[in-house]
Order: C-alpha cells, then structure tokens, then sequence
C-alpha cells in the first residue's frame, strides 16, 4: 500500500510540476542572443520595451513588446510565431510568395500581423481582413 500512495504522490507533483505556470521579466541581457539579433535585424529602428519568459508546463514561449505597438512572440527554440502590430510590418518579416499575394490582390493594404498557426500562415491586413496559407505561401482563405 505505501508503494501505491508514493506512485500517487509522485504522479501528482508531476503533473502540479507540468502544469506550473511562470512568468519572468528579463532585461535585454537575459534576452537570449537570438531574439535580440532578430529585433536588430528586421526592426533596427525599434526598442524592446518588454521581454517576458513563459514557461507553461513543457511550452516556452518569448513574448516581446517593443516600442511603435508591436509584440513579437517566439517559441522555445527562439524562433518568431507571432508578430502583431498596427502599422505596416517590415517586408523582411514576410514570405516573398506572400507579400507577392498581398500586393497583386490587396494593392491598397498592408500587412499589420504574421502567425504561424498549426501548420499554417496567418497574415492580417489593415483592412481586417485575415488570410491563410500554407506553410510553402500558397493561398488557401480569407476570414473576414
């Protein structure tokens, strides 16, 4: 019986440990190198105002707040998932097929927002307009 409650009590902080959530604010120092480097590249005139480590059981994410409204999220590998913003996103941050699509069949918009989501691209125009693609840039919906 005692092996039983000790399988029990270890199963419980195992899943009290998974399902943790904890959030830390980092300074630019603690900003692991290749996220700063991503921000210096495609966003040379903005300032990180905010980095915060979410750590949710087994899932890591960064998000970023820089300065002009735009937030940047990336996974546990650091590598970006999200960019949300209100004005325009640099063309560096968006696949060439894509951007292709949104000037041919959008040429009054611009791309305000990037998501991967599942296994697909979701892009957001100034319009409202959401549009989906694949992984590889081809179309496949807009969600109004």
């Amino acid at each position: 019986m005692k092996k039983i409650n000790q399988t029990f009590l270890l199963g419980i902080l195992a899943v009290s440990f998974i399902s943790c959530d904890k959030e830390t604010i980092l300074t630019t120092s603690e900003t692991p190198e290749e996220i700063n480097e991503y921000v210096a590249t495609h966003f040379p005139n903005n300032k990180i105002i905010r980095v915060v480590k979410d750590v949710n059981g087994l899932n890591k994410t960064y998000d970023i707040t820089l300065d002009s409204n735009i937030s940047l999220e990336f996974n546990r590998k650091k590598e970006i998932i999200e960019i949300d913003g209100s004005s325009k996103l640099p063309d560096s941050v968006i696949p060439s097929k894509i951007r292709e699509y949104v000037y041919t069949n959008y040429p009054d918009s611009y791309i305000t927002d990037w998501e991967l989501e599942g296994k697909n691209q979701q892009i957001g125009l100034n319009n409202d307009l959401d549009i989906e693609f694949s992984m590889n840039g081809d179309f496949i919906r807009v969600d109004k």
